[in-house]
């Protein structure tokens, strides 16, 4: 999983994997090239069961600025076509990693703008450091804000007058607003912020890999559930899997006799 030209991919922890965007002379700016390594990492690790939790970062100063200018500038010779069937991929590249059966950590140590506050948005949880800021910077570029997932994403996190007032007028939300409005899930010194994040990543780590992942599946499903009944069918299908396996007979054991669990699975 090395072979990438814009990402670095380590393993910091057991259990734990570190994806390191790696353009720090461009802020880590997105390419075509990233997005397609991004398809093909998320591919591996949707079916890597030694991964139980996933830390994404940037390099250097920013975390992610958004879309290569270069690649942004090819965008308007496209067809239509070419455009769409585009956006379908790169888009695709963030819907492959929220859809990872581990969870995703974005440890944010500078700029999220445009495609890297989306980046953002498509883990599960975000620890910020203090030098980190966002913004949905399409809209400052002629684009809708709407792009890679935001117009889903940000309002689910943050809620509807906070995601309409960030994607209407492009501003930059600096670490302190965007842990007061939910954005992040706290803010730390930016020599803190892996550690934080690998910290998190291990508390993750330590629990069943099946119960983990059912409890992202439930979590996200269930979101956008219509009524709690319809909540409560998906948490009751996901109890009765959690019970079947060897994991959770170990795991009851070792919380009752006060020990790490020793788990087969994973």
């Amino acid at each position: 999983m090395n072979d990438y030209r814009t990402l670095l991919v380590e393993r910091p922890r057991d259990g734990v994997v570190l994806i390191t965007l790696n353009r720090p002379e461009q802020m880590n700016a997105i390419t075509f090239e990233m997005f397609d390594e991004i398809h093909d990492l998320t591919g591996k690790l949707m079916v890597d069961s030694s991964a139980r939790a996933v830390v994404i970062t940037g390099t250097g100063k920013g975390f992610c600025s958004g879309l290569d200018l270069d690649e942004a500038m090819t965008l308007p010779d496209m067809t239509a076509l070419e455009m769409m069937l585009g956006q379908q991929h790169w888009a695709g590249a963030f819907v492959k990693l929220h859809e990872l059966p581990q969870p995703v950590i974005a440890a944010v140590n500078g700029a999220a703008a445009g495609g890297g506050l989306g980046l953002a948005l498509a883990a599960d949880i975000r620890i910020a450091s203090t030098e980190a800021r966002f913004n949905a910077a399409f809209v400052r570029i002629g684009l809708s804000a709407g792009d890679v997932g935001v117009s889903w994403s940000l309002p689910r996190v943050v809620g509807l007058g906070h995601a309409a007032e960030i994607m209407f007028t492009g501003r930059f939300v600096d670490a302190e607003e965007a842990a007061a409005i939910g954005l992040v899930n706290r803010v730390v010194a930016a020599d803190q912020l892996l550690e934080e994040a690998f910290e998190m990543a291990a508390q993750i780590a330590s629990n069943t890999p099946f119960g983990v992942m059912l409890s992202k599946r439930v979590l996200n499903a269930n979101v956008d559930a219509g009524s709690l009944t319809q909540a409560v069918e998906v948490e009751n299908r996901g109890q009765t899997l959690a019970t079947r396996g060897d994991d959770f007979r170990e795991a009851l054991e070792a919380f009752r006799e006060k020990r790490a669990p020793k788990f087969t699975s994973g």
